[in-house]
C-alpha cells in the first residue's frame, strides 16, 4: 500500500474516532447528519397534526417540489433565485416535523425542482386552493419590498407532493 494514502487512512480514521468521542461527551451537540433526530419541541408540536401527504410518501415513489414564480413581477434573475429559495426553505421547514416521510421520499428521488410561472396573484390563490384540495403542502413566500418589487408581494408558491398529484395542479404551467 502506498504511504500516502495508508496516511490518509490513519488521519481518517483518527478524525472519525475524535468525531465520536467529541459527539459522545457532548450530546447536546446535533451534527448536519442527524438532522431529522433533533429535538422536537413538544409544546410547539402538540398543536400541528402530521399532513395527509405523509400516508401518500407510503404508498407513492417519485416526489417532486414544484416552484411558481409569479411573471407579472418582473424580477430579475436573482430576485427570483433568492425567492425561489425562501418558497423552498419555508415549505421545507414547514414540512419537517409534520411529514417527515414526504421529506424523505422527496429526498430519494434526488430532490426534484421544477421552476414554472404564473401570469399573476390571483392565478397563484387559485392554484393555491386547487393544491390544498388535494391535500398538498403549500408556501407562499411574501416579500419584505427591500429592493425590486413593492411590499408584501406574494413573489413564489411552493407545492410538494407526489408527481402526479402535483402535475394535476401545475401541469399547465409553462416551465419558467
Amino acid at each position: 500500500m502506498d504511504l500516502t494514502l495508508f496516511g490518509a487512512i490513519l488521519v481518517g480514521a483518527g478524525c472519525l474516532a475524535l468525531g465520536y468521542y467529541i459527539g459522545s461527551r457532548q450530546p447536546g451537540i446535533v451534527f448536519a447528519s442527524a438532522r431529522f433526530r433533533a429535538p422536537i419541541d413538544k409544546k410547539k408540536n402538540k398543536t400541528k397534526e402530521s399532513l395527509d401527504i405523509e400516508n401518500l410518501a407510503d404508498i407513492l415513489e417519485d416526489f417532486k417540489l414544484v416552484l411558481i414564480v409569479r411573471n407579472d413581477l418582473k424580477m430579475g434573475k436573482g430576485k427570483i433565485a433568492a425567492q425561489c429559495s425562501h418558497a423552498t426553505v419555508g415549505l421545507y421547514k414547514k414540512l419537517l416535523h409534520r411529514a417527515p416521510k414526504a421529506l424523505n421520499r422527496w429526498e430519494m428521488c434526488a430532490q426534484p425542482k421544477v421552476v414554472v410561472k404564473i401570469d399573476n396573484e390571483e392565478d397563484m390563490l387559485v392554484l393555491q386552493e386547487r393544491a390544498k384540495s388535494l391535500k398538498l403542502p403549500t408556501h407562499i413566500t411574501i416579500d419584505a419590498g427591500r429592493t425590486q418589487i413593492a411590499p408584501n408581494s406574494r413573489t413564489v408558491m411552493a407545492i410538494l407532493g407526489p408527481v402526479e398529484v402535483v402535475d394535476d395542479v401545475t401541469g399547465g404551467l409553462k416551465l419558467f
